[in-house]
């Protein structure tokens, strides 16, 4: 099933029974991987919902701005800053990510499974475009891969969705690499992974990753 990833549906997901998991969940493992040699500055979090990632980088010094269009996700991340003891660190955005433009450029943008409403790769394009020169550019997506008979037998037999995020929300490393010209950008990290992790009710799920990092040069 397709979605349509606007204010509404997130909306719906913040108020629903997945929030309580995602309002409390730990920073990206990927994000601290690959910020660990990157000095402190500005920092955007595109889609940041309740903030993990953002709070993980103003606890190490970054300037960060979580932007994000569901306003009861911020307000969790504004809850969890406070907690933290970095809420003068980070600034809450309330944004449509498809229309929404910043008013500078960052010296880190990033995002992990964000999914506005527009395109993918088209949204991967306008994160590309906020990066400061000399900054990075740091993306966590859902891998694309093709739906498998396993994966179909889950959905049908259990009467709800596959555990495959719809292909408008996904990608893969080459398709996203692709879009960055190499005379503005060095890719460093392009990699398709996959983890396993605590799903609700305690079920072990596979999470299958795509990860782009990349320096934008002068």
């Amino acid at each position: 099933m397709e979605h349509t990833f606007d204010h509404e549906y997130w909306d719906q997901i913040w108020g629903g029974d997945r929030a309580a998991a995602m309002g409390s969940s730990p920073p990206n493992p990927h994000l601290v991987r690959e910020t660990k040699g990157l000095k402190p500055g500005t920092a955007l979090d595109a889609g940041c919902g309740a903030g993990a990632e953002a709070i993980w980088l103003a606890l190490r010094g970054w300037q960060v701005t979580g932007a994000d269009v569901a306003v009861a996700a911020l307000d969790r991340a504004a809850e969890r800053a406070i907690v933290a003891g970095v809420a003068e660190q980070v600034r809450w955005v309330p944004a449509d990510l498809s229309t929404w433009e910043p008013q500078m450029r960052y010296d880190l943008v990033t995002t992990h499974y964000a999914h506005p409403a527009m395109p993918q790769l088209e949204f991967y394009d306008r994160l590309a475009e906020w990066v400061a020169p000399r900054g990075t550019l740091l993306i966590v997506g859902h891998l694309h891969r093709e739906e498998s008979a396993d994966d179909r037998k889950r959905g049908g037999a259990h009467g709800h969705e596959s555990d495959q995020p719809p292909a408008s929300a996904s990608a893969t490393a080459a398709t996203m690499t692709a879009r960055l010209d190499p005379a503005l950008w060095e890719i460093l990290t392009a990699e398709e992974s996959r983890r396993t992790m605590e799903g609700l009710g305690g079920a072990q799920i596979t999470i299958h990753d795509v990860v782009l990092r990349a320096a934008r040069r002068n």
